[in-house]
């Protein structure tokens, strides 16, 4: 992999991984599309590292507040709001891990075709057009009770299909359970903070012990790249949410399908 390879497929997946268009997809189709070879499992890790750390840096206030307020709860079983939206995304991570450790291998040999990915990305585009349109947008993040969370800790699961994109779903779930736009992108952030540590554990556990080279120069290039894309799609995505709404991405997700079904039926 050279360094321009590395720095293209880290800014679609610092890109894509918090917009509602889903970077396993993307991740899957620049290399097939542009006749790349695989980037590899050091690669997706060192991505996911700068996500990750773009996630954690933007939230840390946040963070750090519920991080200070669940660990009181454990003492005094008292749950103020940030004790209620910790245990709300942790609990809402279980399906996905439970899910992802079962069906993981069915997933990568049976689901990863161009074909799959157009098929979610146009379906589930039109889910979230759907709840953006018709979801009542009433509460915040801090209001969501123990079924608006099971809602979307399951829908969060269907992100193991390529091409339904994490955030996508979350935010999509999200809206239909009550939360405006913004608090269901908040917590679907917030989501994706035990969600990528787990994926990026599961894929370095796999190159333990492995002997595959690692081309250190472009890797930390991703890192960088995807960390600093991923921290301004998250900021810009925040403050523009409102006046653009989900409309520009369900139409970006609509044409993306439609291509693939051209160029792979």
């Amino acid at each position: 992999m050279d360094n321009f390879q590395a720095v293209i497929l880290a800014l679609v997946q610092g890109l894509s991984e918090f917009l509602p268009i889903s970077s396993s997809a993307h991740l899957i189709l620049v290399p097939l599309l542009s006749n790349w070879p695989d980037q590899g499992l050091a690669f997706d890790v060192a991505v996911h590292f700068g996500t990750l750390s773009a996630v954690v840096t933007y939230f840390r206030s946040e963070l750090a507040a519920m991080a200070s307020s669940w660990l009181r709860s454990l003492g005094s079983r008292y749950l103020d709001d940030e004790a209620r939206l910790a245990w709300g995304v942790l609990l809402g991570t279980i399906p996905l891990g439970l899910c992802g450790l079962l069906f993981h291998n069915f997933i990568e040999t049976s689901l990863r075709s161009p074909l799959v990915i157009a098929t979610t990305t146009i379906g589930f585009g039109a889910l979230l057009w759907y709840a953006d349109v018709k979801g009542p947008q009433t509460r915040c993040e801090y209001r969501l009770n123990a079924g608006r969370i099971a809602v979307i800790a399951l829908a969060q699961v269907l992100a193991l299909i390529p091409g339904t994109s994490r955030s996508g779903i979350t935010i999509t779930a999200g809206l239909l359970v009550g939360l405006d736009r913004k608090a269901a992108a908040r917590f679907s952030f917030l989501l994706s903070i035990p969600a990528i540590l787990m994926a990026a554990g599961y894929e370095a556990s796999k190159l333990l012990g492995g002997e595959q080279a690692v081309q250190w120069s472009p890797i930390l290039l991703a890192v960088v790249i995807s960390a600093l894309s991923a921290y301004a799609c998250i900021h810009y995505f925040l403050k523009l949410l409102d006046r653009v709404g989900m409309l520009p991405f369900v139409i970006y997700r609509f044409v993306l399908g439609v291509m693939l079904f051209v160029l792979f039926w």
